[in-house]
């Protein structure tokens, strides 16, 4: 009776040890199961990264592409039109040239001829504008260093200092690029004297 007792207990033991066994080998598996499915989603994870960094380089590449075609198209001329501008301003020179000759000033004709350089003139601001190429306004403007050189400094005291004064050469833009900057005489800031000094 003993004997069988402790044959039951001993069986009992190796079947709770099998069993124990059976779930270790179970659990086992499954933490390998699981080693082997996070592989392939950080696997997967990973290639998702890849490709959207790609899809990201892609997209810069294509805009960078676009800017420089659209640069192209509305730059491309920058230099073109930058050495078109000396016709103009030529055409000014020789109106004023001519306007002041004494020799010329007699002549019956001389209307007509400055009339004539007159149109021609306007036909080639016409032909700039159409091309965006646009005159910088410098009329009763405050001096912008970003669209203006200042060449000279006046004194005047009914204007602020800084306001454009005169215009000595003709600025301009090709769209919001600066193609020529205006040349310009400024209002000087006039410092006012001490009344001793001007007592003395």
């Amino acid at each position: 009776m003993i004997e069988d007792s402790e044959k039951s207990k001993n069986i009992n033991r190796e079947n709770d040890r099998n069993i124990d066994s059976e779930e270790s080998k179970f659990s086992n598996q499954e933490s390998q199961d699981n080693k082997d499915k996070m592989t392939i989603e950080e696997k997967l994870k990973d290639s998702e990264d890849k490709l959207l960094r790609s899809l990201a380089e892609i997209e810069n590449q294509r805009k960078r592409f676009e800017k420089e075609i659209k640069d192209a198209f509305e730059f491309g001329s920058f230099n073109f039109a930058k050495e078109s501008l000396a016709i103009l301003d030529n055409l000014d020179r020789a109106r004023l040239a001519i306007k002041n000759d004494e020799g010329l000033k007699d002549n019956k004709d001389l209307d007509k001829f400055l009339e004539n350089i007159t149109i021609i003139e306007k036909d080639l601001v016409s032909i700039f504008e159409k091309n965006r190429i646009n005159k910088i306004d410098t009329k009763n403007k405050k001096f912008d260093p970003n669209l203006h050189q200042a060449m000279s400094e006046i004194n005047d005291l009914k204007v602020a200092p800084g306001t454009i004064l005169q215009e000595i050469q003709a600025g301009y833009m090709l769209g919001e690029r600066l193609l020529r900057p205006a040349l310009v005489a400024v209002a000087k800031k006039v410092e006012k004297k001490d009344n001793k000094k001007e007592e003395k």
